[in-house]
């Protein structure tokens, strides 16, 4: 292959990859947005202590579920 079809390829994927990464961060926003929207929290008045201890929660409580099945 020539240099100019791997930079061409380079290129495709690390737009790809920057794709996949924009991705991801839209789930985890929509995902943090419905858990806050569903228990009624208050965005103004969330700290950091308190959304690390209700990320732990969901986790535990979504490999608890996953171990039961």
């Amino acid at each position: 292959m020539s240099q100019s079809n791997l930079e061409k390829q380079e290129a495709k994927l690390k737009q790809l990859n920057q794709k996949i990464k924009a991705e991801k961060n839209k789930i985890e926003q929509n995902l943090g947005k419905q858990i806050i929207r569903s228990a009624n929290l208050d965005y103004g008045t969330l700290t950091t202590p308190q959304i690390k201890m209700i990320a732990k929660k969901v986790a535990a409580f979504l490999n608890q579920a996953q171990n039961n099945r």
